[in-house]
């Protein structure tokens, strides 16, 4: 009898033991975007990244933040900290994390902040670092393990700042050394270049903002650090973002008193193909692009993005294609300039 009841006993133990281990498996790594507008709505970048992480096999995350949404195409975990118009020193001067974090009990904070704390020039370098810091502190205080992702700020360049691009350049110099500086064993920062290779004037649509092309670059940058700091790696992406690089030339097809025709030609000069481009025209102001073929443009000012310029099949390396477009113009017509990526 009492060897039943030992087995009994052993065998409530065992199943108690494998249902802990299982509802903590189960629990979902929790991740907050954190930061202003550009985090905030649309914010695609979270929509782009929610889909490759989930297309790649973390699928047992879940973002958090007290703000939802952002309008993206993407399906995507809403959840999200980002604020229009909030400075990284007001977050911090006010106290205003602490309770954010209370509500939502992150695992892992991505951080893009600083850009409105450069819009003027009475905010310091040292201060945006110092905002930091408190905030590295509150983070801790709510997760002792909290890991800590931060960005070097993608570039600023609003036609009513001058000095907002150096000052963006003064302060992701000094991140890595104050990262360094506050990372621990137990809760480590690791610091994401969102700056290097993003380009204001193509991949934003008011020098700050990004577009489409600026979100997924954002999305690119954060993903390696993020599936590092989720643990082990999952099975292979199953669509990685294509690698190699593409070039677009523009040619004039015909031009009259108020009209002109145009052809651009998109050629892979990468190692491997993509069903999927973006192309860039910056025409002479009073220019506007009313039709293209192959292509969905939208217009901001000078500057025409075509996008979905695609084909059926793949673009083998060393191939071209060629789409054309037609518009008005007024005052002088000139040639664009053209700029393609890898969308």
């Amino acid at each position: 009898m009492l060897r039943k009841l030992f087995l009994f006993s052993l065998i409530v133990t065992v199943i108690a033991a494998l249902s802990v281990t299982t509802a903590a498996a189960a629990t979902p790594m929790r991740i907050m975007p954190l930061g202003d507008s550009i985090t905030a709505g649309p914010g695609c970048w979270r929509a782009l990244l929610w889909d490759r992480l989930q297309r790649s096999g973390y699928t047992n995350i879940d973002f958090v933040g007290t703000q939802t949404g952002g309008g993206c195409a993407v399906a995507h975990d809403g959840d999200h900290e980002g604020h229009s118009g909030l400075a990284a020193t007001g977050i911090a001067d006010q106290n205003q994390l602490p309770p954010w974090l209370a509500a939502t009990h992150p695992d892992i904070v991505l951080m893009h902040l600083g850009t409105n704390d450069l819009w003027g020039e009475t905010i310091s370098t040292a201060q945006v670092i110092t905002a930091y810091s408190k905030l590295v502190d509150q983070m801790r205080a709510s997760n002792p393990d909290m890991k800590i992702i931060v960005a070097q700020i993608i570039p600023m360049q609003p036609s009513n700042c001058t000095g907002c691009a150096q000052r963006v350049v003064s302060l992701n110099n000094a991140i890595p050394g104050w990262a360094a500086s506050k990372t621990t064993s137990r809760s480590p920062i690791t610091v994401v270049d969102q700056w290097t290779g993003f380009n204001s004037a193509t991949d934003t649509f008011d020098g700050v903002h990004p577009v489409d092309s600026g979100f997924q670059k954002m999305s690119d940058r954060w993903y390696p650090a993020l599936a590092s700091a989720l643990g082990d790696p999952p099975p292979p992406d199953d669509n990685p973002p294509p690698t190699g690089s593409c070039v677009a030339t523009y040619k004039a097809a015909g031009q009259w008193s108020d009209g002109f025709q145009g052809e651009v030609s998109v050629r892979n000069n990468g190692s491997s193909g993509s069903q999927l481009w973006t192309v860039t025209l910056t025409f002479a102001n009073g220019q506007r692009v009313s039709q293209a073929w192959n292509a969905t443009v939208t217009q901001s000012g000078a500057t025409v993005t075509a996008k979905n310029v695609a084909w059926n099949g793949t673009l083998a390396p060393g191939a071209s294609t060629t789409f054309g477009f037609q518009g008005s113009w007024s005052g002088t017509n000139s040639a664009p300039t053209v700029s393609c990526t890898l969308s």
